[in-house]
């Protein structure tokens, strides 16, 4: 088998490279600027597989990514790691009913408590427990030691100048969407 020859079953299945992306994209798309596109597409290749990267991380530890997802939101909110089901639901851009399912599914393995305001009866609370903070993290601790090798070949100052080249293009995409930190629908 030559090198250039994929075994029997994959062919066809490959990723295409940057390069052969870009090609083809150019040959039907006479307007497009390459160098934006490489960048572009960098980017969503780099995320997408990240994403996979982490979904297996939290996997390991039993969780899946939508409650990885919860247990950050309650971290970030701050001790005592408390938020009602209407604000978790807006951070994550989910409607309610998503954001119940998803907080029953998490009650249940122990990540998450639900009870009552004391001062607003009507008002729920959801709250993180001991072990849920042990899952946010260990999975902390797996994220950091994959970030610290996807960049090692990158010295301090070149990952400065690349943090801060991507918080241009953030905030240039906040600008103009502001509404695209939410999702279009449910992941749950």
């Amino acid at each position: 088998m030559s090198d250039t020859t994929e075994p029997s079953g994959l062919q066809g299945l490959q990723e295409p490279t940057l390069d052969e992306q870009i090609a083809a994209y150019q040959r039907e798309f006479r307007d497009l600027d390459p160098q934006v596109e490489k960048v572009v597409s960098a980017l969503g290749r780099l995320n997408r597989r990240m994403n996979v990267a982490y979904g297996r991380q939290v996997a390991d530890l039993g969780i899946s990514n939508a409650e990885w997802e919860v247990l950050k939101t309650l971290v970030l909110s701050g001790a005592p790691y408390r938020l009602g089901p209407g604000e978790l639901a807006k951070r994550l851009g989910l409607t309610p009913a998503a954001m119940t399912h998803r907080i029953d599914r998490m009650a249940g393995e122990g990540l998450v408590t639900r009870d009552r305001d004391e001062n607003n009866r009507v008002r729920v609370i959801v709250e993180l427990t001991d072990e849920g903070r042990q899952k946010w993290l260990e999975a902390m601790r797996m994220a950091t030691d994959f970030e610290q090798d996807l960049l090692q070949d990158l010295s301090p100052d070149e990952r400065g100048a690349l943090g801060e080249m991507l918080i241009r293009l953030l905030r240039r995409v906040e600008l103009t969407q502001p509404d695209a930190g939410g999702r279009l629908t449910d992941l749950d």
